[in-house]
């Protein structure tokens, strides 16, 4: 017998042993698998946020970027392509494709190397998820125990659906949906024949076919899969005609950029997913989760154009801005900061400032639980304050502006008088201060002291939004949120916002008081010693807002309402160096109403409802005394039932010496006492 025969005699008898042995393996394997139950397919993937309209905003992943889609979900073409170029026999075989290992065998076996090149998609799938590429017989075993228990327990469509969504095809891309959205900009439902045929060609050589780094081996490798399709009879002569001649549209590296909406809330977003998951943040962004949020793109939109357009990019100044539904307590829009990509830090939940006046709302709120009302009077003038422990306590008045006589609460609110608010913070104490600013939700350290009532505690905006949400509400507890739903990879519901149960922590008729109270800021009605604090932006408001500003040397504040939405936005340095630009200290009340604005634009006018006790009359500012037909200035004023003043302003009398110009302005007193539109009907209580 020569040497070339006993070598073929020797290749046989191999072979048939080792087809014996495969078969013999085969049959323990089975039964011994099935005992083990079947194998986890889990396996990381990009967890996804939506905006509360279905948008995707966002996602978070590990090292790498993975979607998962379901089989019927993937073009056709692709599978079809991915099944003649990988595995054609997948779906008659259990596995591991005895012909293919033979015939890989023999063929190494001449060349005496390892075996390779044999691999079904289910082998690849099952290293994918459980193995080390190394080439090594002890990987080449487990790749087949892990092979056979998967064949054992799930039907093919999932193993190839899983194959599909794990597959690398390069540039951090995992699964046909990464890759198509990665190298097309379109989903894996979408693609071309000519796509899918290219995306086919990848996985065999993720670096030496992309077609980013070598066009010409990608090219090639995608004609030779077309070639086969219409061998195969699975695409049509002219459809491969076209297809190997289509031009493809590939993206370009500005379109491969992850595009980020609101990344500072998403932020809040991965935090607040962490707690409800009870996961760790570094397992959830690659946990393959669908996140609804609270997220409102067109109003984040609005909100990020309006910083843009109002804050110098020259300037070093930082923002803090949050948006609210005073409803429910979902946050709709979210600044942190003006750059993101240089600055994470969030500064509307993290850092925490001095909101200045922006404070007194809750000081206020207090008072009218105390038996004030807008027209209880105290004077405004420089004062002295000696406290228990024998120190001075002098506030001031911004600019050192006093009107030196008695003023209303109205008034005190709308011009923002220190003085005034101090005087009652010690009259009701700023213990009780402390405990009704816990009540509106604020959980930060407050000391009891006599500035407390010009806003000297440090919050964050968060708190603000969420304390003034209060007011906008009625007097309802809210909790600030982001997450509306979590689903997992597969669809499955995992969590679902409770219904909000109506919780009132506050008083709804002082709640509704203090709100038209807050509209004062915007009511040049109000002007008294100094202008009212909204002035700057009055004539810009369309319709009724309540609102409060606030600053200190190194922070500005605009926190304000309507019925819908709850804004409030922070303007600083984070340095805390003082801020000197009038421009600047004037970017908060600017962001703040033209946001608002753009919000309510072409909305129909919806006011604050006017809840049962609350009476309305008309008040002359400038004595606090129901006003009578000849006050210049009068302002529709709330009051609790019994509580509305009972006499008539008697400064402001009839002058006979003016019948001749009245009669020559009718409408001067058409519009006497009317005041500004802040006095809407609605408002009108019993």
């Amino acid at each position: 017998m020569s040497i070339k025969d006993k070598r073929l005699r020797w290749l046989l008898i191999a072979a048939v042993s080792m087809t014996f042995l495969m078969v013999v393996f085969t049959v323990a394997s089975f039964t011994y698998l099935y005992s083990l139950g079947p194998p986890s397919l889990s396996n990381n993937q990009n967890t996804i946020y939506f905006s509360q309209s279905g948008e995707v905003i966002g996602e978070e992943h590990g090292p790498e970027s993975r979607y998962w889609v379901s089989l019927e979900d993937i073009d056709s073409d692709l599978i079809q392509a991915t099944l003649i170029t990988e595995d054609r026999r997948f779906y008659d075989h259990i596995g591991l494709d005895f012909k293919r290992i033979f015939g890989a065998a023999l063929e190494d076996f001449k060349t005496m190397s390892k075996v390779q090149g044999a691999s079904t998609i289910t082998q690849q799938y099952a290293r994918n998820l459980y193995l080390s590429h190394e080439k090594t017989w002890t990987r080449k075993i487990k790749e087949a125990f892990y092979t056979l228990r998967l064949e054992a327990f799930y039907d093919k469509d999932e193993l190839l659906e899983g194959y599909l969504n794990t597959i690398y095809y390069g540039h951090g891309a995992y699964g046909i949906e990464a890759a198509s959205r990665y190298y097309f900009n379109k989903s894996a439902n979408d693609l071309t024949i000519s796509e899918a045929a290219l995306l086919a060609a990848i996985p065999k050589g993720p670096s030496y076919y992309s077609p980013f780094y070598h066009y010409e081996n990608a090219k090639n490798r995608q004609e030779q899969i077309l070639a086969s399709l219409v061998q195969e009879d699975l695409i049509s002569d002219e459809e491969h005609f076209l297809a190997t001649n289509e031009y493809l549209q590939l993206t370009k590296p500005k379109e491969r950029q992850k595009i980020s909406v609101a990344p500072h809330f998403q932020d809040i977003v991965l935090q607040e997913l962490a707690g409800i998951l009870n996961e760790p943040t570094e397992e959830i962004r690659s946990g393959g989760y669908q996140v609804v949020t609270t997220l409102n793109i067109k109003n984040q939109r609005n909100l990020e154009e309006t910083v843009n357009n109002t804050i110098s990019s020259e300037s070093e100044i930082q923002v803090g801005a949050m948006a609210m539904n005073p409803d429910n307590g979902a946050i709709t829009s979210v600044i942190g900061g003006i750059d993101y990509n240089q600055s994470q830090y969030n500064r509307a939940v993290q850092a925490k400032r001095m909101p200045g006046s922006s404070f007194k709302p809750f000081l206020y709120y207090a008072a009218l639980e105390n038996g004030y009302t807008a027209t209880t009077t105290l004077m405004s003038k420089r004062t002295n304050f000696e406290l228990a422990d024998g120190t001075v306590y002098q506030p001031s008045n911004y600019n050192g502006y006093y009107a030196d006589e008695p003023i209303t609460l109205a008034e005190a609110i709308a011009v923002s008088d220190n003085v005034y608010a101090v005087k009652t913070n010690l009259f009701i104490k700023p213990e009780s201060v402390v405990e009704t600013a816990r009540q509106f939700g604020i959980k930060s350290k407050l000391s009891a002291i006599p500035s407390l009532a010009l806003g000297t505690e440090v919050v964050n905006v968060k708190e603000m939004v969420s304390g003034y949400s209060l007011l906008a509400n009625g007097g309802e507890k809210i909790e600030p949120y982001t997450i509306e739903k979590i689903s997992d990879i597969k669809g499955n519901v995992l969590y679902v916002r409770p219904k909000k149960e109506v919780e009132l922590v506050l008083d709804p008729k002082h709640t509704f008081i203090l709100t038209h109270l807050m509209t004062g800021m915007f009511d040049e009605s109000l002007n008294g010693y100094t202008r009212v604090t909204g002035a700057t932006i009055a004539d810009q408001l369309s319709r009724p807002y309540a609102g409060k500003s606030g600053s200190t040397n190194s922070d500005s504040w605009m926190v304000g309402f309507s019925p819908d939405i709850v804004t409030g936005v922070w303007i600083g340095y984070d340095d805390n160096r003082r801020i000197e630009k009038t421009e600047e200290q004037r970017y908060a009340i600017n962001v703040w109403g033209r946001f608002m604005e753009g919000v309510h634009k072409d909305k129909p006018l919806k006011t604050f409802d006017v809840p049962d006790g609350v009476v309305g009359a008309y008040i002359d500012p400038a004595t606090g005394d129901l006003a009578n037909p000849y006050c210049d200035d009068q302002r529709l004023m709330y009051f609790v039932k019994g509580t509305e003043p009972t006499t008539h302003c008697t400064i402001h009398l009839h002058d006979e010496s003016t019948d001749e110009v009245e009669k020559e302005e009718p409408e001067k007193q058409k519009k006497a006492g009317i005041g500004r539109f802040f006095d809407w009907l609605p408002f009108i209580g019993d």
